[in-house]
C-alpha cells in the first residue's frame, strides 16, 4: 500500500519582518502550489502577537501544505503532503528567495508503505 509523499522542511536564518508578513508567508505557500502543481480548496491562518509569527494552512485536492513562522528565531516550518507522487517544489531556492533562508533542511518520507 502507498499513502503518498511528505515532505517536512525546516528553513533557518530566515528575514524575521518576513515571517511576520502574512503577505510573504502566502507568497511561499503560493510558490509551492505554483510549481508542484497542486489544487488549494480551502485556506486558513492565524497570526500571533509580537514577536510570533503566523501558522497557515491549504487544505488540497491532493491532501494539505502548511507554514508555522518564528521570527524569534529566524525559523520557517513547512509540511506538504500529496497522495499521488510528484515532483517536488526547489525547496532550497524558493525559501531563500521569498524568505532570506540561509538553510534549508528536507526530509522526503514515503507514507502508507509496510
Amino acid at each position: 500500500m502507498h499513502g503518498g509523499i511528505e515532505w517536512l522542511v525546516d528553513a533557518s536564518g530566515c528575514s524575521p519582518t518576513r515571517l511576520r508578513d502574512r503577505s510573504a508567508v502566502f507568497a511561499v505557500l503560493d510558490r509551492i502550489v505554483d510549481e508542484m502543481q497542486l489544487h488549494v480548496v480551502g485556506t486558513t491562518w492565524q497570526g500571533f502577537p509580537d514577536p510570533g509569527g503566523i501558522t497557515a494552512m491549504y487544505l488540497l485536492s491532493e491532501s494539505h501544505l502548511t507554514i508555522h513562522t518564528f521570527p524569534e528565531t529566524g525559523t520557517a516550518t513547512l509540511n506538504a503532503y500529496c497522495c499521488r507522487p510528484r515532483k517536488p517544489a526547489e525547496w532550497t531556492e524558493l525559501l531563500r528567495e521569498l524568505l532570506g533562508a540561509t538553510h534549508v533542511d528536507v526530509r522526503e518520507l514515503s507514507r502508507g508503505t509496510a
